[in-house]
């Protein structure tokens, strides 16, 4: 699997990631869609690798 995610990228996703799994369990309720949001977003900035980039041909890296 190629690699499509750059550093400065992967840094944001983990940022949001971590803002929206906050999110989550302070909320409650729906909340916690953002919350698996936000795990799928730092999976990919682990990987390096993101599959909506792949499909509509993007790269950041």
């Amino acid at each position: 699997m190629e690699k499509n995610l750059a550093t400065w990228d992967k840094a944001i996703r983990v940022i949001i990631g971590l803002i929206l799994i906050l999110l989550a369990f302070t909320k409650g309720g729906l909340w916690w869609i953002l919350g698996i949001i936000g795990l799928v977003l730092i999976g990919t900035a682990i990987t390096g690798f993101c599959l909506l980039y792949k499909l509509v041909g993007l790269r950041t890296g």
